[in-house]
């Protein structure tokens, strides 16, 4: 008889069933809105705040409206209409969602606020819808007195959302993509629209309910289509912490994340350098006379990684927070880890902290022009990197900022924290002039600064594989720094510094072509992030302690390229004599 009476007093009435489902799906749309947004206007601060603050205002509102309304109009027939409206609205944001998105980026707005137009048409109309719910439901309650039916709402929709943030975050963004998670919400709104008007619904209430489902299951499967503006899509998937698509177009092969190129590989040559900054990476090699160990921060199409393990006699350690990655480059990039090329799916910071090895080269591949993680930007990052150099090591990073100008905040600051860390760095931007660009950052434990002819010498005598000349000649004397802030655990405003940027085109050099404008390929590896988070799982047992190796699904079929798959080593013929172990005299 307890058990009975426990087991009821568990059971949700109708109206308390709809005030938990709008819990569920408001939290559920607005994580969704930030990752249909992100490709477009990036996952900064300041996007996140909007969204935010549009899904605050949506809801009072329509908390406001619903309870001037709710005495008078509050029964469970409108309540389901409510839902039905919300489905309804998701199928049209499966539809247009991205078309409205690309059209709100062109509006004159300051960059702080560009999110904000696409944010509110797109999420402010069905969670106003949702508002009125709460109110609805309270004006049904079978508690007694207003305190009481207030409160328990208030809890069940809280409860409501707990278990949409949750369900959304660990479970259908991990194993959806957006059309497919907004679908969910859209048919959980249907199928609640059903329950509510059960068991006495009317011909006009079912034909209602069967309308929006069908326009739903519609907009859901007009969406499944292999082809971009960018080429074809090969494979696409929604990891834990981005978008991630592949596309083919002619002999290129890139991979994007969050909408943005982050690498991209020549079919018919896997190794070649496709992106200029790529080439770069060698730089440090005319820096240094000993390198046995390098690290990449950042993966990505792995074309860094895959070059040194092929072209020298070193052992080249990745750290790649997102395992979907490493699972795409491995299908689709011709990603091969040996003894020498070894893997891990760990925040670069927490590798760094946790790591006992040395390293002659640290190469920090994981900035973005929209989205960088600020614990990779610090002082104490890099205290953290140079304890983990060799005496005579060498840090790369690839940063994308303007050289010069407003759009240089970025850029300048992290020189002045890299030169609080090390006694010489040095500047390569890629593309020359002010703008937005990748500019290498070069930092060295020794003392003694080289000059520009200095290193077009060490190029002349050193043989590293890759004639440099070109890229050295881009060397930039120290830039100024006293209007920007080193950057430190407790304060490090990147989403400010990233802010003139906003709306600037980045130019992006092409190896052996002309710079290209429209896209860009950010960086070579996705933006890191440290903590605990699903990422954190280490691929092999990382030198000092790790999680256990990833699990999930299987990955897709690979798709078969020209010169190299997944199941097929890259031919002998392609592959030139490695050229020992990288120690070099000046």
């Amino acid at each position: 008889m307890v058990t009975a009476r426990s087991l009821d007093s568990l059971r949700l009435t109708r109206p308390e069933l709809a005030v938990f489902v709008s819990g569920v799906a408001s939290m559920g749309l607005e994580i969704l809105a930030g990752r249909m947004v992100a490709p477009q206007f990036g996952s900064s601060i300041y996007t996140w705040g909007s969204i935010i603050g549009v899904f605050l205002a949506a809801l009072s509102y329509g908390y406001h409206r619903g309870g001037r309304r709710a005495a008078t109009r509050a029964t469970n027939a409108r309540m389901a209409r409510l839902f039905l409206l919300t489905a309804a609205y998701v199928a049209g944001l499966i539809l247009v969602g991205d078309l409205l998105v690309r059209s709100t980026a062109g509006l004159p707005l300051p960059g702080r606020f560009a999110s904000l137009p696409a944010i509110t048409l797109l999420f402010g109309p069905p969670t106003y819808v949702l508002g009125y719910v709460s109110p609805y439901a309270a004006e049904l309650s079978a508690k007694d007195g207003l305190g009481e039916a207030s409160g328990h709402v208030y809890a069940v929709g809280t409860v409501g959302s707990i278990v949409g943030a949750f369900a959304t975050t660990f479970v259908l963004v991990p194993s959806l993509d957006v059309d497919a998670i907004a679908f969910v919400f859209g048919a959980l709104a249907v199928a609640t629209a059903v329950v509510l008007v059960r068991p006495d619904i009317d011909s006009d209430q079912a034909a209602a309910c069967a309308t929006v489902a069908l326009f739903l299951v519609a907009a859901a499967g007009s969406g499944a289509v292999g082809v971009s503006v960018e080429g074809r899509v090969v494979y696409e998937t929604e990891t834990a912490y981005q978008e991630l698509r592949v596309v083919d177009l002619g002999d290129r092969r890139t991979l994007y994340l969050d909408g943005q190129r982050h690498s991209a590989m020549d079919l018919d040559d896997p190794y070649r350098h496709v992106f200029d900054y790529t080439r770069y990476f060698h730089l440090p090699l005319l820096m240094t006379d000993d390198v046995d160990r390098v690290l990449f921060v950042g993966g990505g199409g792995f074309t860094g990684p895959k070059r040194f393990v092929r072209d020298y006699d070193v052992t080249v350690d990745v750290a790649e927070i997102d395992p979907e990655v490493v699972d795409a480059a491995e299908r689709y990039f011709a990603l091969e880890e040996s003894a020498d090329l070894n893997v891990y799916t760990v925040g670069g910071r927490q590798f760094l902290r946790e790591t006992n090895r040395t390293y002659d080269l640290i190469v920090l591949d994981a900035y973005r022009k929209d989205k960088v993680p600020f614990e990779l930007t610090t002082v104490e990052f890099f205290r953290l990197a140079k304890s983990r150099l060799s005496a005579d090591g060498v840090l790369f990073a690839n940063v994308i900022s303007a050289p010069t100008g407003p759009a240089s905040q970025f850029y300048r600051a992290e020189y002045r924290t890299m030169a609080r860390v090390f006694p010489q760095v040095y500047g390569f931007p890629v593309s020359g002039g002010g703008a937005v660009q990748n500019v290498e950052l070069v930092a060295t434990r020794n003392a003694t600064r080289l000059t520009e002819a200095q290193l077009l010498a060490r190029n002349e005598r050193r043989d590293v594989g890759i004639d440099l000349a070109s890229e050295i000649r881009h060397y930039r004397p120290p830039p100024a720094t006293d209007d920007v802030p080193v950057l430190r655990d407790d304060r490090a405003p990147v989403d400010s510094l990233l802010d003139p940027m906003v709306g600037q085109r980045y130019v992006v050099q092409e190896a052996n072509g002309p710079p290209e404008t429209d896209g860009p390929p950010e960086t070579d590896g996705p933006p890191e992030t440290d903590g605990p988070t699903a990422g954190n799982a280490s691929r092999h047992s990382p030198p000092a302690g790790a999680g256990s190796p990833p699990t999930g699904s299987s990955p897709p079929p690979a798709v078969r390229l020209p010169a190299v798959t997944r199941s097929e080593p890259v031919p002998a013929a392609s592959r030139p004599e490695r050229r020992g172990r990288v120690t070099v005299r000046p």
